[in-house]
């Protein structure tokens, strides 16, 4: 499988003029695309095709007043900006037609100077490489630092230079992982575990464990609230709003890198400690419409269960979600009675079938590993409990809750 790896850079004065003139080369090609596409869609003309555009968008702009500035760059990044229009609209065409997944995307826009990121590509015939004393040569940019935080696992097929909202660098490398070298790296285990996700506790484990959320943005709320004062109070366009804006910018990217970082420890000790995960699925796009949105984003459920995906599929692992419908707080793990919806205050409760006293994230987690089937014996047989009679209190359906649980 493909995978990312970033590295920090740290290019000088006359590197960054060269990324910026990279920035909007690319960003006025890509631009262009969109321009003539509109004009051929307004006029009732097809799409030109991919060859003309880089023909009329590229070489014999180059060769004119208006556009002579574009040969001043690569012409991989202008070709690569193309691609990327292409592919813009390819995406939205399938999803009107329903056979692209995820949520409905919107008619492809014009990028702006003013986007918080700007990026531009390098393949591998644009011919970059990673020098001797460990610096990224860029071709008509020069060679940049890097900060290696870790070592490549394999030769990258291409690389991506980002600049982010906080004025920071970014080479972000395509590696094709190894599948022999992964299952080297996390052998195989006999384990399985549930995790019921929430927000007094980020993670309860089927093992009893809780892991407590960091709750980065909540911490940070202090500093941010003076940082948006220190902006809203600075006059449009001087320089002392920018700095306030970068100061800004930087607050938010410390709370998403801390937790990210978070995430990425927990999700990756996990994976190696269990061969079978079962998580929940959990309507985030529900909840986020509720009181509890600050609280829904600050946890980043779905980016932690992305994390678990991809990397359960790189190392070999299972991972089960179970419908976001399992009522995991209504059934006892122990004797499988369900006994109907429990408020959120509600963190105790004892099953009025057997008289087992359960935590209710403990419990849920127990009832997330065991919907998945991955609960099993000594012995390898399951251990979910055989179905009971329902008591005569509890004979009818209580029906399922519109959204998932919170905690």
């Amino acid at each position: 499988m493909q995978l990312r790896y970033a590295f920090r850079l740290y290019p000088d004065a006359g590197q960054r003029i060269a990324l910026a003139k990279a920035f909007g080369c690319a960003r006025v090609v890509f631009n262009d695309c969109v321009r003539a596409r509109e004009d051929a869609r307004k006029a009732g003309r097809p799409f030109p095709k991919a060859g003309e555009l880089s023909k009329t968008l590229i070489t014999q702009a180059k060769h004119t007043a208006e556009r002579g500035w574009l040969g001043e760059v690569s012409a991989v990044v202008l070709q690569q900006s193309l691609r990327d229009a292409e592919a813009a609209y390819k995406n939205f065409f399938a999803s009107l037609k329903g056979t692209r997944q995820g949520p409905k995307l919107g008619a492809t826009r014009f990028k702006s100077r003013e986007d918080a990121r700007q990026s531009i590509r390098f393949t591998a015939n644009a011919r970059w490489n990673i020098t001797d004393s460990g610096r990224l040569d860029l071709p008509k940019i020069g060679a940049v630092k890097v900060k290696w935080s870790r070592a490549l696992p394999a030769a990258p097929t291409s690389v991506t230079v980002v600049k982010d909202s906080a004025g920071r660098f970014f080479a972000s490398f395509v590696i094709d992982t190894d599948p022999a070298a992964d299952a080297s790296r996390m052998p195989a285990t006999d384990q399985s575990i549930g995790i019921d996700l929430g927000l007094t506790h980020f993670a309860v484990l089927s093992t009893g464990e809780k892991i407590d959320s960091p709750r980065f943005l909540r911490r940070a709320e202090k500093k941010l609230k003076k940082a948006q004062k220190e902006l809203s109070r600075k006059q449009k366009g001087s320089k002392n709003r920018e700095k306030a804006r970068l100061k800004l910018a930087r607050a938010h990217a410390q709370v998403t890198d801390a937790r990210r970082e978070f995430h990425h420890q927990l999700s990756t000790r996990l994976i190696s400690e269990n061969q079978g995960i079962a998580v929940e699925s959990l309507s985030v796009a529900g909840l986020v419409r509720t009181r509890l949105a600050k609280s829904v984003h600050d946890a980043g459920w779905s980016r932690f269960v992305a994390m678990l995906e991809y990397k359960a599929q790189r190392y070999g692992r299972t991972l089960v979600k179970t419908g976001r419908f399992e009522p995991t707080s209504q059934v006892c793990s122990t004797c499988g009675v369900k006994d109907g919806p429990k408020p959120l205050a509600v963190r105790e409760w004892t099953c009025a079938a057997c008289g087992a006293v359960h935590d209710r994230d403990h419990n849920a987690a127990l009832n997330v590993q065991q919907a998945a089937g991955l609960a099993a014996s000594a012995c390898g047989a399951p251990v979910r409990p055989e179905p009971v009679l329902a008591q005569r209190e509890e004979t009818g359906s209580h029906g399922f809750p519109t959204g998932s649980r919170a905690a």
